[in-house]
C-alpha cells in the first residue's frame, strides 16, 4: 500500500514525538507520519532512562538545550523533582574540569555552586568527604522528571494536530538524486515523503545505512539498580555522581543507582539482560564508601536499557545530511537524548518549516563534523 507524507519520522519515542509535537506547535500544514515499531515503548530508551535533566555541561549548546527542555517540561505540567545534580571530584584534575565547566555554566545563566569538602560536609552530613577535592551542585533547574508523562504529553499534542502514528518499522529508503523520495515499511507499505527524520535511537546507524550514510553510533547498555537503605540519609537529596562514575538518586521510598561499565562495549538490539555483577563490583562498594547510611542496603530490583553512543565525541548529531538534504538526524545523544528532546524537536521542526534553525543554532552539532572527523566533545569529570 502506498501513501504520501510531507514528513516521515522514524522513531516515536521522545525525540521523534518532540519533533512531531513542535511541527504541530509551529502550525505545519503538511501530513506528518511517525513510524514506531513498538507502540508500547517497553524497550525504548525514553522508557528505560533514569530521566535526569541537568545544566552541568561544558558545551554551551548542551546547557542551552537542557534549559529549554526544562522550560518545556514545566510548561506541559510534567512532574519534575528539582533536587539538583551533585558532581564530585576526587582529584585536582577532576576539580579543574569542574571549575572550567562552571565558568561556561554560569555564563549561560545556570545556577551551579562549587563546594569545597567542608561545604559539602556541612550541606550533606551523611557524605564522607575526606577523599574529595570539590563538588558542583545544581541549585535550580536540575533534577529528574516523569519520562513517560513527557512522552504521553508529546504524543497527545501531536495526535491532536493530526499526526499519524504507524505501528511499523522502516525497512528501506528510496533515494532520488540527492533526496529521500520514499520510505519502505517492513509491513509492505511505501510512503513518499518530502522530509525524513532519523530519530531511531539505537537503530540510528542502521537507518542511516539504508541511505548509504555511515553514522558512528552504537548501542551501549546501562543497568539501573533499585535499592532500599536500612538507615537512609535525610533531607532532599540530589542525583549524586561519584568520581568513579557511579551515580545514585532517590526514587520513591528508596533509591536507584548505576555505573559506567568498563569495558563499555557495544551490544545487540535484543540484549537487555541486566549486568548483575555491576552491583557487587561497582555500585554497592562506591555507595558504602561514600556514606555510612549506605552500608546496609537491600537490592529491590533492576533493569537495563540502551542509549545511542556517538563514537566521535558523545554529543548529539542534529540536522540535515550535507548531501542528502531532506535526511535529518536526531541521533548519537550518548545519554542526553531525553532531556534534550524538546530542544531538538523544536530545532528540526524549524528546519522543516522555515529552512533554518531559528531559536537555537544547533549547526555545531551537525553532520559536517562527523564527515570531517572533527570532534566537539564534552569536558566530563569521568
Amino acid at each position: 500500500m502506498a501513501s504520501d507524507a510531507d514528513v516521515v519520522i522514524c522513531g516515536g519515542a521522545a525525540l521523534g514525538s518532540a519533533t512531531a509535537c513542535h511541527l504541530a506547535m509551529l502550525g505545519f500544514p503538511g501530513r506528518v507520519v511517525v513510524v514506531e515499531p513498538d507502540p508500547s515503548y517497553a524497550r525504548a530508551a525514553t522508557a528505560l532512562a533514569a530521566s535526569g535533566i541537568r545544566r552541568q555541561f561544558s558545551h554551551p549548546l548542551n546547557v542551552r538545550m537542557s534549559a529549554y527542555g526544562l522550560e518545556f517540561i514545566r510548561g506541559l505540567g510534567v512532574d519534575f523533582r528539582e533536587n539538583g545534580y551533585l558532581t564530585l571530584a576526587g582529584s585536582e584534575a577532576q576539580a579543574a574540569i569542574l571549575r572550567t565547566n562552571h565558568a561556561v555554566q554560569r555564563a549561560e545563566g545556570a545556577e551551579i555552586a562549587l563546594l569545597d569538602p567542608g561545604a559539602l560536609a556541612a550541606r550533606f552530613p551523611h557524605l564522607a568527604t575526606g577523599d574529595l577535592v570539590l563538588g558542583a551542585l545544581g541549585l535550580s533547574g536540575e533534577g529528574w522528571f516523569d519520562n513517560m508523562g513527557l512522552l504521553a504529553a508529546l504524543r497527545a499534542r501531536a495526535k491532536a494536530a493530526g499526526v499519524v502514528y504507524l505501528a511499523d518499522a522502516v525497512a528501506g529508503l528510496d533515494l532520488a538524486g540527492d533526496r529521500v523520495a520514499a520510505v519502505r515499511l517492513a509491513g509492505g507499505g511505501r510512503i513518499a515523503c518530502d522530509w525524513f527524520v532519523n530519530a531511531a535511537g539505537g537503530r540510528g546507524a542502521e537507518i542511516a545505512a539504508l541511505a548509504g550514510i555511515a553514522l558512528p553510533v552504537e548501542r551501549r547498555k546501562r543497568t539501573v539498580f533499585v535499592f532500599a537503605a536500612a538507615d537512609p540519609p535525610e533531607g532532599p537529596l540530589p542525583l549524586t555522581v561519584e568520581p568513579s562514575g557511579v551515580w545514585w538518586r532517590p526514587e520513591g521510598e528508596g533509591f536507584i543507582a548505576g555505573a559506567t561499565p568498563d569495558p563499555d562495549l557495544a551490544v545487540g538490539a535484543e540484549d537487555f539482560e541486566p549486568a548483575h555483577a555491576e552491583w557487587e563490583d561497582l555500585v554497592w562498594p562506591a555507595l558504602a564508601t561514600r556514606s555510612p547510611r549506605f552500608e546496609a542496603l537491600k537490592l529491590r530490583g533492576f533493569w537495563a536499557g540502551h542509549y545511542d553512543m556517538n563514537l566521535l565525541d558523545r554529543n548529539a548529531i542534529v540536522g540535515p545530511h550535507p548531501a542528502i538534504g531532506n535526511f535529518l538526524f536526531a541521533n548519537g545523544f550518548s545519554g542526553h537524548g531525553l532531556q534534550q528532546a524538546p530542544a531538538v524537536g523544536r530545532a528540526l521542526s524549524e528546519w522543516i518549516r522555515q529552512g533554518a534553525f531559528r531559536s537555537l543554532d544547533l549547526a555545531p552539532f551537525g553532520f559536517a563534523r562527523i564527515a570531517a572527523g572533527r570532534p566537539d566533545p564534552e569536558r566530563a569529570v569521568i
